[in-house]
């Protein structure tokens, strides 16, 4: 008889910001396929999910991935349900409208490596500042790149987990880094996100270190984090029409707070109109503006007007559940 170890992965009630949590559940002679996960159940009055006089709440098993970091072991993203089965409010999943999976999506994960002694970003030094941005980017060399083994090793682990991860990248700040992945179907592509983002999560606990994904952790002339959502659908990718790209984009002027209410907390501090990013008061678009709320990629343009759009506003502490469900239901609403 063998054994094998499923964590469990949900996402928490705290607001403004949930929280992964995950526990372990140990089965014998597991198949490795999703409908063999059981469904699961844990006590929500710890989690903000539930009250004491009834705290059990459910998980249910939506996806699953190779634990590369374990023996026999295996990563269930899960929905959270309530005790009568129905999804709870904290479960942002199981709203997005996208069963078909007609809408593919790309985020851009950007994060903060944080020395956990000093509470500062790697590279920074106590009680100063490294040298000011413009070398870090994409850089080279111990005296501006800082965590690129522990970057390489996420890299590793998500690839051996199966997630479609497409590459990483030093960003403008000192220990600010960029990960990036796509998937077809909006449920995956938050899937896939929210496990990356477990495994980013459990490798600190190996270095002292924790990731940081307050959209501006580091005030003053440093760029913030942000969680880019490149995305399109069947209309984005084959219509050939600018003028169908206009009228998409349009559909977003007006929902524009809703956007921002679904696109991270404290995103304001992120989102000034500098450093790469439009005001949050405002709504924009432009090809190849970084800029701009919506950035109409170049590539885009020289497919004749055949590809997608990238929303340049989530921050990096976003849910991507609730991020691509917002972008679709803005979509929807477009009369192309």
């Amino acid at each position: 008889m063998s054994k094998s170890k499923l964590e469990y992965i949900w996402l928490d009630g705290y607001t403004p910001t949930q929280n992964m949590r995950s526990k372990t559940k140990v089965v014998n002679d597991f198949s490795g396929k999703l409908e063999d996960c059981p469904i699961w159940s844990f006590d929500g009055s710890s989690t903000k999910q539930a009250s004491g006089g009834a705290s059990d709440c459910l998980l249910k098993p939506v996806a699953i991935y190779p634990d590369p970091q374990r023996t026999d072991g295996f990563l269930v993203m899960t929905e959270v349900l309530s005790a009568d089965g129905t999804p709870h409010a904290s479960n942002h999943r199981a709203k997005i409208d996208d069963d078909d999976n007609d809408f593919w999506f790309g985020f851009e994960q950007e994060y903060f490596i944080m020395d956990r002694e000093t509470q500062l970003p790697l590279g920074f030094p106590i009680g100063g500042y490294p040298g000011p941005q413009g070398m870090y980017y994409c850089s080279v060399g111990g005296r501006h790149t800082h965590g690129r083994d522990f970057v390489e090793e996420h890299a590793d682990l998500c690839i051996e987990a199966g997630l479609n991860f497409e590459g990483i990248n030093q960003e403008v700040a000192s220990g600010q880094w960029e990960y990036q992945l796509f998937a077809k179907g909006a449920k995956k592509a938050g899937d896939e996100i929210w496990v990356s983002r477990y495994l980013l999560d459990r490798l600190t606990e190996q270095y002292g270190w924790y990731i940081e994904y307050h959209p501006k952790p580091v005030k003053g002339d440093w760029n913030g984090s942000g969680m880019h959502a490149n995305f399109s659908n069947e209309v984005l990718r084959t219509c050939g029409s600018e003028e169908t790209y206009n009228k998409i984009c349009e559909a977003f002027r007006s929902v524009t707070k809703e956007h921002i209410k679904a696109y991270g907390a404290h995103n304001e501090e992120r989102l000034t109109g500098d450093h790469e990013t439009a005001s949050i008061t405002d709504f924009s678009y432009g090809v190849s503006d970084r800029g701009a709320s919506l950035r109409i990629p170049i590539i885009t343009v020289e497919q004749g007007w055949k590809g997608w759009l990238e929303d340049r506003r989530p921050a990096s502490n976003a849910d991507p559940y609730r991020v691509a469900g917002r972008i679709i239901e803005t979509v929807k609403t477009a009369k192309v």
